[in-house]
């Protein structure tokens, strides 16, 4: 199951980066970098989005369930431990459990 997750990720990843590429910028001319009058459209009303805009939106949406998926699948389960988390704690409580006990004494009681 994860490695089709994987692979669907790798795949819906190149083309969303190839819809990405191949988008032409809005207002890419230089008048629109300084404001000229081809900028104004730029605020103007939207038409309708272009095919690559869509399957922009598809791959983007695609790819953020896809990584939320992948990283719900590789959780550690419950049993297995974390790498650096569970190895210090017994050091911990063994180092407190010292400081707590009186020290001992010894046996021989002079006469």
């Amino acid at each position: 199951m994860t490695v089709l997750i994987s692979i669907l990720h790798v795949v819906v990843c190149l083309i969303l980066i190839a819809a990405v590429l191949l988008q032409s910028g809005k207002a890419a001319d230089l008048a629109g970098a300084f404001g000229g009058a081809g900028s104004a459209t730029a605020f103007g009303p939207r038409g309708s989005a272009s095919l690559m805009a869509k399957i922009t939106t598809v791959s983007a949406i695609l790819f953020m369930v896809t990584s939320l998926v992948l990283w719900l699948t590789s959780a550690p389960s419950k049993g297995s431990r974390m790498m650096g988390a569970e190895e210090t704690r017994p050091a911990a409580a063994e180092t407190a459990g010292e400081a707590e006990k009186p020290p001992v004494k010894s046996q021989e009681q002079p006469q």
